[in-house]
């Protein structure tokens, strides 16, 4: 038998998938180096909540149980579950926005619904309008089927409220969707209802369907947040939401879209079909506990926005004090977004890696989520309890002042 000779030669990589990048795992590589150098690291970078310590609700982690005990291990319908999709169907109904459940898909999290749409709506040269700051895995998805993002700018001068100017500007013949995402990852911000409104409006003069991921509508601090489909159920509104964030189970991957009862999204609900068929299923155990979540007791959404808005105004107080930081008051989810004002020739990437490196505290630096790296803009995840988050700002505060010394 002959030796096959092994070629020295590297195996080529396809070029979409140098296009596709994600600063928010991306950067826990060097986090990993200053960890094994003895420093102990603070991971501020992804938002689950039970890492921070926040427990998931007992009963849905008993329908989960029950679903593996009673023998659902194998494959379920591609679309999901009857009864999880008729407590998304019915949950939204409620809220203003009239869905049925046989255009609700149950995805693995968000993230699978999102890869989904933008899959089915935009063509390979096609164009998506994207808030900026972005959300990372919408321009990652754009980027590996082939398409463009084009960003409006979300504007920090007025609590990160889409700049409507700069919207109308963007549209061209190959524009396909508007992308929003409320309450906003990365900002922590949401949208007023006059705002969306005028969102709606665009979209509907320019014919084109809103892509609404509103995964953390249940995490405003004021109380949950409607659809934006409830300001207009015959729009063509495609929702994304799951349990991840308001239910606090994040490594379940039980998410869904909710696309609206317009006719004119009927083709996409069959092209949405056919994306699901393709990968069979999603995991089937936790999708018992969609109906669990959404029709059972909600209490620990209480305190935990409660916890959430405490550690939110420490968030921003402490920031805010800091000479040479600014800082929007977030109004709902656990992210902020502060600005650092940056010496010249600096990065936010240089700052982030400068401040892991002397401290210990990894952060998510601006031009992750597409903003220019010289802006001096960073996302910060505030879970961490309130004794810690003190902790973490005198670091931040002592390394900061030394750094913008130069």
């Amino acid at each position: 038998m002959t030796a096959i000779k092994s070629s020295p030669a590297s195996i080529p990589v396809a070029q979409r998938a140098n296009r596709f990048t994600y600063a928010i795992r991306n950067i826990v590589a060097e986090a990993q180096r200053v960890e094994a150098a003895g420093t102990n690291v603070r991971y501020l970078n992804i938002g689950d909540p039970v890492a921070f310590g926040f427990n998931t609700p007992a009963h849905m982690i008993e329908a989960v149980e029950r679903a593996m005990r009673d023998g659902h291990n194998g494959y379920g319908p591609s679309a999901g579950i009857a009864p999880a999709r008729e407590a998304v169907a019915a949950e939204y109904t409620t809220r203003g926005f009239p869905v049925s459940a046989d255009r609700v898909f149950i995805t693995a999290g968000t993230s699978e619904g999102i890869e989904f749409a933008l899959t089915a709506i935009v063509e390979e040269g096609g164009e998506a309008l994207m808030p900026l700051p972005t959300y990372p895995l919408f321009t990652a998805v754009l980027a590996k089927i082939g398409a463009r993002a084009r960003y409006y700018r979300l504007d920090p001068a007025r609590d990160w409220m889409p700049d409507l100017d700069h919207l109308n500007s963007l549209v061209t013949p190959a524009t396909r969707a508007l992308v929003v995402i409320d309450p906003n990852n990365p900002t922590g911000a949401c949208c007023s209802t006059a705002t969306r409104r005028a969102l709606l409006a665009f979209a509907e003069r320019h014919g084109l369907p809103i892509l609404a991921d509103e995964v953390y509508g249940d995490l405003a601090y004021g109380g949950s947040l409607a659809p934006i489909g409830s300001l207009e159920p015959d729009a063509p509104i495609i929702s994304f939401a799951g349990l991840s964030k308001g239910y606090l189970v994040p490594g379940w991957r039980a998410g869904w879209m909710a696309i609206g009862r317009s006719p004119r999204l009927d083709d996409v609900v069959g092209a949405v079909r056919r994306l699901a068929d393709g990968r069979l299923c999603s995991t089937v155990p936790m999708q018992f506990a969609v109906a669990a979540a959404l029709g059972g007791d909600r209490s620990h959404q209480v305190s935990f926005r409660a916890a959430l808005k405490e550690r939110a105004s420490i968030t921003f107080e402490r920031l805010s004090a800091m000479p040479g930081v600014t800082c929007v008051a977030p109004t709902a989810a656990f992210y902020a977004m502060p600005k650092i004002a940056l010496p010249p020739g600096r990065t936010d990437q240089d700052y982030v890696l400068a401040l892991l490196r002397a401290t210990g505290v990894l952060c998510v630096y601006g031009s992750g989520f597409g903003l220019p790296a010289a802006d001096g803009f960073l996302r910060i995840v505030f879970l961490a309890s309130p004794g810690e988050l003190h902790t973490i700002y005198d670091l931040i505060a002592d390394f900061t002042k030394e750094y913008l010394r130069g």
